[in-house]
């Protein structure tokens, strides 16, 4: 039993990565290069940014279109020891569609993290500390157009997002989320029946994980921080899910005041390609009022 409890409080890497990334480049200044997408032959602009969030600095990919102007902005927050590479097919595409994308990585939030800060350190409290500072970053980018900037979350990324619209209810324009670990603080809590039993560090799904990250949300429960976000929500998620029950989702789209939920037949947590496919194009849809 303890051994489910364990799995059921995994959150696994979003199945959706699009392969490596052609762009390189780590030094503190943006780097940019252009890339050609295959199917409507119309140029990507790709900026590699590192945001400062007081002594943290938060690394990340933005995706824009060519032509100059103001456009509409999404900003991609990946799950439990994911990057920011996992939405380079998604960044791509929304793009390609008129979106400026930016896809971070959180401090400490990976093995692959490109932002400073360790595993030890991390909750998913100072994830949301880094989404909230990159927002308002973005916010006064030339190519963005600040009346229009969404937020996307996959799995823990799903909460952290949730959690991080709450704080800016006047802001930000809509949350889009895959498949949302709303489950996080109660899963660990059965886990560590008293917090005298959490160790200093603890090993989960290769990630070295501080004591904090348990402490932290120790009394902290999902669904009575969420709600004041009022503007549109979108959840996507697989009815095969064995690591976020879908009554999660469920019970989340009847607490916000306009959100709806779309089930994804015989997908799991991590979408399939199809499944995937089918996903972005519903937050695009989300996205574009259709």
């Amino acid at each position: 039993m303890k051994k489910r409890l364990f799995l059921l409080t995994a959150i696994i890497m979003i199945c959706v990565v699009a392969g490596c990334s052609k762009e390189s480049g780590n030094d503190k200044n943006s780097n940019q290069t252009t890339e050609k997408t295959t199917k409507k032959r119309e140029k990507v602009m790709v900026d590699e940014l590192r945001i400062p969030n007081g002594e943290r600095e938060v690394y990340g990919k933005l995706y824009y279109p060519e032509t100059e102007g103001k456009y509409p902005a999404i900003i991609m927050c990946h799950g439990y020891n994911g990057s920011n590479a996992d939405f380079i097919k998604e960044c791509k595409y929304f793009a390609k569609h008129g979106y400026v994308a930016f896809s971070l990585d959180f401090c400490g939030g990976s093995t692959r993290s490109l932002s400073s800060g360790k595993s030890t350190d991390m909750t998913i409290f100072t994830e949301k500390e880094d989404l909230l500072a990159v927002f308002d970053y973005i916010l006064t980018l030339p190519q963005v157009d600040p009346e229009n900037v969404y937020m996307f979350g996959g799995s823990q990324g799903g909460l952290v997002a949730a959690l991080a619209a709450e704080e800016r209810v006047e802001k930000v324009k809509g949350l889009a989320l895959y498949f949302p670990a709303f489950n996080i603080p109660d899963n660990w809590r059965g886990n560590f029946a008293k917090e005298e039993d959490i160790p200093a560090t603890y090993d989960f799904w290769g990630l070295t994980l501080g004591r904090n990250f348990f402490v932290s949300m120790r009394d902290f429960y999902t669904f009575d921080n969420i709600g004041k976000f009022d503007k549109k929500v979108l959840i996507v998620q697989g009815d095969n899910d064995a690591i976020v029950p879908v009554d999660s989702s469920r019970r989340a789209v009847e607490i916000y005041k306009d959100a709806k939920m779309e089930v994804l037949t015989g997908e799991g947590h991590g979408f399939s390609p199809t499944g995937a496919g089918k996903a972005m194009k519903m937050v695009l849809d989300f996205m574009d009022g259709k």
